[in-house]
């Protein structure tokens, strides 16, 4: 038992006198530790950022969690939407983006996406209208809505007499980018 415990001891010594000890070498890669008193990001913006890689289910998550913090307002609806939207959920899409455009009917990119989600479900007629509310108020300077109203008005000029390749409409984000919805295949 002696011999054991004079073992253990010389064994636990030599690890201790290593060069990394205990600890890990400053050759190995670790993942950083977390820092518990750093600022916490805007979960807004890492929604928007998982949206831009096509995290749609996290991007909904980090939507909640902003919510949690500040309350549900225009651009945590829109959000919620438009993941929505990016994930096929287009009742839930629909009906968080009108939440959002009855909250703040000033956001032109909150209607075009309103108007991507009309034209996905098939309702053409009530797109364009939407559409043309976007483009209005946009001023006509984003090319996307501006895309956007062109097929819709196409769809319904032609919708019974030319078969129209209409799965590409974009879903705008709020701020500097946009989002690309395409059907999958």
């Amino acid at each position: 038992m002696k011999s054991v415990l004079i073992a253990l001891t010389a064994t636990f010594g030599l690890t201790a006198c290593s060069t990394g000890g205990f600890s890990a070498s400053g050759d190995q890669v670790y993942a950083p530790g977390v820092n518990q008193r750093a600022q916490a990001e805007d979960g807004i913006e890492v929604g928007h950022r998982l949206m831009a890689a096509g995290q749609f289910e996290l991007a909904i998550k980090s939507f909640n969690r902003a919510a949690l913090e500040r309350g549900i307002d225009t651009e945590i609806l829109s959000g919620l939407g438009s993941a929505n939207l990016g994930l096929g959920r287009l009742n839930q899409a629909e009906q968080l983006l009108r939440r959002a455009v009855k909250e703040d009917e000033t956001q032109p990119e909150d209607w075009n996406n309103l108007g991507v989600v009309l034209m996905e479900r098939g309702k053409t007629g009530e797109a364009v209208q939407v559409f043309r509310r976007a483009y209005a108020l946009d001023n006509g300077e984003s090319d996307a809505i501006r895309d956007n109203l062109r097929l819709a008005l196409a769809k319904s000029e032609n919708s019974a007499t030319l078969p129209l390749d209409d799965n590409n409409y974009k879903l705008v984000r709020r701020g500097a980018g946009d989002y690309l919805i395409r059907p999958t295949l």
